[in-house]
C-alpha cells in the first residue's frame, strides 16, 4: 500500500536557480585552493610526490612506490592520473599539472550529485500532493529545483573544502562514489531512455573505486544499491511496462540490474586476481575517548546537512524502503560505519557527503517556514563573523593593527613576511561584496522557492573557502608547506651529490625531493656509499647506529619547521669514506 507523500510543493516554489548563477557559484568554489599554492603536508604532498616519481619513471605505474619502498595506498588510479598530466603538459610546473585532473574530480562529483538528486526526484514516490484543482509542483521543475538544493547542500557541508581540493586518493574516491550513487539513481528511474548508459556509468563507477584502493567499499555500497533497486523495481511506476528497462538494450530478456551485477561480480574478480583486494583489516572498538571524538568529527564535518537529513528520515519514515531515501541513506550508512572503524575517520566520512546532500534536499518540501528563518539567520552570523575574523586578520598582518592579532601572527608563524598582493585583495574583496549582496536579496521579499534555504549556507561555507585562498594564501602555504624546511635542508647539504635519508616519512621525501631539489637515496641502499650528507628523523635516532655507521658521519645541524617545533630534521655530514 503506497504511503501519502509528505511534500506540498506549488508550482511557484520550484522556479529554477539561473544556471549562469550556479555555474559562477561552483566555479568560485572549485578553483580557489587548486590554484596558486604548494602541496600542503601531509598527504596530499605524498601523493604528489608518488605522482612525480611515476612520471619519472622510477615506480612502477601497478605498485606505486617512492626510493623503492612500496606507498600504503594499493589504487594506482588516482596515481596514475596525476603522473599522466604531469607527462602531458610538461611545460607548466608538476604541481599545477596534477591538480588539473582533481579539480576534474571535484567538478564531477557536484554535476552526479545534482543528476543524483535530480533523478530521485523524479521517482513517484517522491513527488509531491497533487491538489484537488492543479497547481502542484511540475515533476520536471520540482526535480530541477531539489537538484539545485542538493548541489547547495553538498557545497555549504564544512568537512568538503579542504580535502576536496587536495591531489589525493580521497578525492578520487569521493568522485567514484558520487558517480556510483548517480547510476544507481539513473537505474532506479523506471522510465530511463538511456538504461545502457546507466549501467555503464556504473561499471565505470565500480572499476575505479576498486582500483582507487577502496574495493571493499565498493563492493558494500555497491551490492547495497543493487539489493534496492532490485527490491523496488516494480513499485516505481505500476503503470509503466516491463520493456521501459530493456527498450534499448542489445539483450532485450537481460534486466539493467543483472548487466550491473555482472559487472560488479566482474570488477571485484578481475581486481582480486590482480592483488587489489586486500584482506580485511579487523578493528578494534573504539574507546569512549574515539567515540566523543568521532561524534564531534560526525557534527561539524557534516554540517548543516545532518539536521536537514534528520528532518528528512522523520518526515519521509513511510518511504524508508522506496529508492529516493534507501538509496543516499545506504550511501551514508556505508561511510558512517567505515568511518568509524577507521584511522583516518575525517577521509572515510567524506564520501558520505553526496548522500548526505542528497537526503538534505527532501528536507526542504517539508521545511517549515520558520525553520527555514532559524537557519538563515544562523547561517548569516555564523559566516559573517568568520568572514570579519579572516579580515581583521588580513589587515593585522599588513598593517600590524590590531595588535594582538599581529602578535599571534608572528608567534604562530615565526619568520613570515606578509607581503600585500593586489589580484588576492581584489578577489577577496569581490567575493566579499557578492556575499553582501547575497544578503540583501536574501532577506528581500521574494517568492519562495526550495532551495533559497540552502543559499547562505553554500554561499557563506564558499566565501570563507575563498578569503583563506586569497586573504590567508600566502600564510597557509608557509605554515602547511614543507617548502621553507626543505630549501633550509637544501642549503646545507653537499651540493652535487646524494643525500641518505633515513626513516623519512613520505611526505617529507616527497618534500625534499620537489622542493628541495635533493637526490635521495634510502639507507641499505647500493648507492648510500656515494651521498655526502645525511637526513634523519629525531623519532628514530635512538636506533640510527643499528642501520648506519655513525662513526663516518658528523652532526650538523637540526632543522625545525618554523611553524612547529615538534617536526624536525636532522642533518649530517660525511667526514670519512
Amino acid at each position: 500500500m503506497n504511503q501519502p507523500t509528505p511534500a506540498i510543493v506549488t508550482q511557484s516554489a520550484v522556479r529554477r536557480l539561473p544556471r549562469i548563477a550556479l555555474i559562477l557559484f561552483c566555479v568560485a568554489y572549485v578553483l580557489p585552493g587548486f590554484l596558486g599554492r604548494e602541496p600542503w603536508k601531509n598527504a596530499d604532498v605524498s601523493a604528489f610526490g608518488v605522482m612525480l616519481e611515476m612520471a619519472a619513471g622510477h615506480s612502477g605505474w601497478w605498485n606505486p612506490q617512492v626510493l623503492g619502498v612500496a606507498v600504503e595506498e594499493s589504487g594506482p588510479l588516482p596515481y596514475w592520473l596525476g603522473a599522466a598530466f604531469i607527462r602531458l603538459l610538461p611545460f607548466v610546473s608538476p604541481d599545477f599539472a596534477v591538480r588539473i585532473p582533481f579539480a576534474l574530480l571535484l567538478a564531477l562529483t557536484l554535476v552526479c550529485t545534482w543528476y543524483t538528486v535530480y533523478h530521485l526526484a523524479r521517482q513517484p514516490a517522491a513527488q509531491p500532493v497533487a491538489f484537488a484543482f492543479g497547481g502542484e509542483a511540475k515533476p520536471t521543475d520540482y526535480a530541477r529545483a531539489l537538484a539545485d538544493a542538493g548541489l547547495l547542500a553538498l557545497v555549504a557541508c564544512l568537512g568538503l573544502a579542504q580535502l576536496s581540493h587536495e591531489t589525493t586518493p580521497d578525492l578520487a574516491r569521493l568522485a567514484w562514489v558520487s558517480l556510483l550513487l548517480f547510476s544507481a539513481a539513473r537505474l532506479a528511474h523506471a522510465r530511463s531512455r538511456h538504461p545502457v548508459r546507466g549501467v555503464l556509468t556504473w561499471g565505470v563507477a565500480v572499476v575505479a573505486l576498486v582500483f582507487s584502493g577502496a574495493p571493499w567499499i565498493a563492493g558494500l555500497l555497491a551490492s547495497g544499491l543493487l539489493l534496492i533497486l532490485w527490491l523496488s523495481r516494480r513499485d516505481n511506476d505500476p503503470d509503466a511496462p516491463q520493456s521501459d528497462w530493456t527498450q534499448e538494450t542489445p539483450a532485450s530478456t537481460l534486466h539493467p540490474l543483472l548487466w550491473a551485477t555482472v559487472l560488479l561480480v566482474a570488477a571485484f574478480a578481475g581486481a582480486a586476481f590482480i592483488g587489489l583486494v586486500p584482506e580485511p583489516a579487523l578493528q578494534t572498538p573504539l574507546s569512549e575517548v574515539q567515540w566523543r571524538s568521532w561524534t564531534k568529527l560526525l557534527v561539524w564535518f557534516t554540517w548543516p546537512a545532518w539536521p536537514l537529513v534528520l528532518w528528512t528520515l522523520w518526515r519521509w519514515r513511510h518511504q524508508l524502503l522506496r529508492p529516493h531515501v534507501a538509496l543516499p541513506l545506504w550511501a551514508v550508512l556505508v561511510s558512517v560505519a567505515d568511518s568509524a572503524l577507521s584511522d583516518e575517520r575525517d577521509r572515510a566520512l567524506l564520501l558520505a557527503l553526496p548522500a548526505l546532500s542528497a537526503l538534505a534536499a527532501f528536507a526542504l518540501p517539508t521545511l517549515r517556514r520558520s525553520v527555514s528563518a532559524l537557519v538563515d539567520w544562523f547561517t548569516l552570523v555564523f559566516f559573517s563573523g568568520c568572514a570579519l575574523v579572516i579580515w581583521v586578520i588580513w589587515v593585522a598582518m599588513q598593517t600590524g593593527v590590531p595588535a594582538k592579532p599581529a602578535a599571534n601572527v608572528a608567534r604562530l608563524a615565526p619568520g613570515f613576511v606578509p607581503e600585500f598582493s593586489f589580484v588576492l585583495f581584489a578577489l577577496g574583496a569581490i567575493a566579499t561584496a557578492a556575499w553582501l549582496w547575497l544578503v540583501a536579496w536574501r532577506a528581500g521579499q521574494h517568492r519562495q522557492a526550495l532551495w533559497k534555504s540552502l543559499v547562505l549556507p553554500a554561499a557563506g561555507s564558499t566565501l570563507c573557502w575563498l578569503l583563506l585562498m586569497t586573504l590567508w594564501l600566502p600564510l597557509l602555504d608557509f605554515g602547511r608547506s614543507y617548502g621553507p624546511i626543505s630549501r633550509r635542508i637544501a642549503s646545507l647539504v653537499t651540493p652535487q651529490s646524494c643525500v641518505l635519508a633515513d626513516s623519512l616519512s613520505q611526505a617529507q621525501i616527497a618534500a625534499l625531493q620537489y622542493h628541495g631539489g635533493l637526490e635521495l637515496v634510502r639507507t641499505g641502499s647500493s648507492d648510500e656509499g656515494r651521498c655526502r650528507s645525511l637526513i634523519a628523523s629525531p623519532e628514530h635516532q635512538a636506533t640510527l647506529d643499528q642501520r648506519i655507521d655513525l662513526t663516518q658521519w658528523a652532526f650538523k645541524a637540526t632543522v625545525r619547521r618554523l611553524t612547529d617545533n615538534k617536526e624536525s630534521l636532522l642533518v649530517f655530514q660525511r667526514v670519512s669514506r
